[in-house]
């Protein structure tokens, strides 16, 4: 059975805490923690007794990787990946997503690839690199990563593929897949209509072929892990919340085959 686990980042603004207790009670295998403001984010001993108290594992730790995080641990990118990694191998999280590097972090973006490859071997957690997505302006297209919003244009051991990126980048998600080949090893599972910004919606309220490569996992029998990343900030209710994150894990269920 494909792990689906349930993005803290999902209940976004409310902490990591909440994140933990609805995957628990809405039948989610674990979490994926996002590291951003949040102090227990940040917070190895605090993850751990959440994850004693709800019975959630930490499935992967998200880097902190956007602008609002660049100080969070450090501000230097090269030790909070490396901050991240430890993080997972404390906590017991087989991955750790990550994102290019900005345009404008030209040192740490030289020496990416080889860091990535050190932090891999050096502790046999995955780093999944994400895709990305550019910024339109007007008929302008401009991407804020280097050296793209593509990571298999470099060439990684292991990718992150996010469907909310792809609609806002305009990229067909399944062909994506199959240029990460067998080195997709973690998905963010979300919709998009395609706009240029990052909607992060429930899967199937979008364009995106969620449902087409949730099945192809399944069918593959895809050895990886499958988070739930979605957008319920304008959730009127906790119940509105609950609700959405629900219907998030029955379709993820629904199309791996589960």
């Amino acid at each position: 059975m494909i792990p689906v686990g349930l993005s803290t980042a999902s209940v976004w603004p409310r902490s990591a805490a909440t994140g933990f207790t609805l995957a628990a009670e809405l039948g989610y295998d674990g979490v994926e923690v996002m590291v951003w403001a949040d102090p227990l984010s940040q917070d190895v001993a605090a993850l751990r007794r959440q994850v004693r108290h709800t019975g959630m594992p930490v499935l992967a730790v998200h880097a902190p990787c956007l602008l609002i995080t660049q100080r969070v641990w450090s501000p230097d990118p090269v030790e909070r990946l490396r901050k991240s990694v430890d993080a997972a191998a404390e906590l017991g999280a087989r991955t750790v997503v990550v994102h290019p590097p900005f345009r404008w972090q030209r040192r740490y973006a030289d020496g990416f690839a080889d860091l990535v490859a050190e932090l891999e071997d050096g502790s046999g957690v995955a780093i999944a690199v994400e895709n990305m997505f550019p910024v339109r302006r007007g008929r302008a297209v401009v991407s804020a990563f280097r050296p793209s919003v593509d990571p298999t244009d470099v060439g990684h051991r292991h990718y992150t593929l996010d469907l909310s990126h792809t609609a806002a980048a305009g990229q067909d998600a399944v062909a994506l897949a199959e240029r990460m080949g067998s080195g997709l090893t973690h998905v963010h599972l979300a919709d998009g209509t395609g706009l240029a910004k990052d909607e992060h919606l429930v899967p199937g309220r979008g364009t995106q072929p969620c449902a087409r490569l949730c099945q192809q996992l399944g069918a593959a029998g895809f050895g990886g892990q499958v988070v739930l990343e979605v957008n319920t900030r304008r959730a009127r209710t906790a119940a509105d919340r609950l609700k959405d994150l629900a219907e998030s894990l029955q379709f993820a269920r629904l199309h791996l085959g589960d």
